[in-house]
């Protein structure tokens, strides 16, 4: 990690909380299936940068948090958030030096992934159907990565100057 290990938690903190909330942001029905899972995006970002910080732990602990905020069955998030940052770790070295559209193509996958065992997870609650707005939220999150990325990025090379 970063000579100061200080502000990498704090920035950490910070974008966590701001996928919260940008988690919770009430839109109307049809433009809540386009909000991405901001949580896992951050999540998915800080394994790849720092991965020796921010891993599986971490992300079982935000999932949790993210069931908690949204009244999902507990577990539902942290089960999901786990295991992709998982198998993000898992591969992360690879992954870090792919060019950034191949990049892209990861998140997607991962996004897509989460989104599944989220219906899988919420049709073993109860009755589930798959509409065409099930691919709003995957993508979107996909074109909000590369901003994304680009954003937190800049604020950490940001606190280098501090």
């Amino acid at each position: 990690m970063a000579p100061n290990n200080s502000s990498s938690i704090f920035l950490y903190l910070l974008t966590v909380i701001l996928a919260m909330s940008l988690r919770i942001l009430p839109l109307g029905e049809t433009a809540g299936y386009l909000n991405p899972d901001w949580v896992l995006l951050i999540l998915i970002y800080w394994s790849l940068n720092v991965p020796e910080n921010f891993g599986v732990f971490n992300a079982w602990i935000v999932g949790v948090l993210v069931d908690v905020l949204t009244g999902r069955v507990l577990g539902e998030h942290a089960l999901v958030y786990t295991l992709m940052i998982y198998f993000i770790l898992k591969f992360h070295k690879r992954i870090r030096h792919y060019p950034f559209p191949q990049l892209s193509v990861v998140v997607f996958a991962a996004l897509l992934l989460s989104s599944v065992l989220i219906f899988w997870v919420e049709s073993i609650k109860n009755e589930a159907h798959i509409s065409a707005l099930f691919w709003g939220r995957i993508v979107t999150g996909t074109l909000a990565w590369p901003i994304m990325y680009a954003a937190i990025s800049y604020l950490r090379s940001l606190r280098r100057f501090f």
